[in-house]
């Protein structure tokens, strides 16, 4: 018997199919256990419903933000507050996939204006000033708008 099939008897609930609310308690319950246990259980749920042809109820909602709870990952910086929301409600897989993308897309960011300065410095044209690099690291975030001055 797995874990979740041991909570679910302790709990009185179905473990297939298993409710979206069920999978977030179980969630909040074994959070102490920490993330890098509790996130293959949450993955062996999703495959016994996907093998047994079930809807996947570790999808989103609340097992997403129930593990966001216990993961505490933050949404990227560059985000606009109302897509962080929604980066909370993304599965744990797909929030670190986003976050190793955006990492990857801050440092060749980081590079290109490195190098553009660089270049900038020995053509002796004069250096642009502080403001110039916050709004192009802000257009790069998608921060800006894109509405012209």
């Amino acid at each position: 018997m797995t874990t979740f099939e041991n909570w679910c008897a302790l709990n009185n609930v179905p473990p297939l199919p298993a409710a979206p609310a069920d999978v977030a308690k179980f969630i909040t319950d074994c959070a102490p256990l920490g993330i890098e246990k509790l996130w293959p259980m949450v993955q062996e749920i999703s495959r016994a419903h996907y093998v047994t042809g079930l809807a996947d109820p570790t999808l989103g909602g609340w097992p997403a933000r129930a593990i966001n709870d216990v993961s505490k990952i933050e949404p990227p910086r560059g985000w606009p507050a109302d897509e962080k929301v929604r980066f909370l409600l993304m599965s744990y897989d797909l929030q670190l996939y986003v976050l190793k993308r955006d990492a990857e897309r801050e440092a060749v960011v980081k590079i290109a204006i490195q190098v553009a300065a660089d270049a900038r410095k020995e053509s002796g044209l004069p250096k642009l000033p502080k403001s110039f690099y916050r709004k192009a690291a802000k257009a790069a975030n998608g921060t800006q708008s894109n509405t012209a001055a």
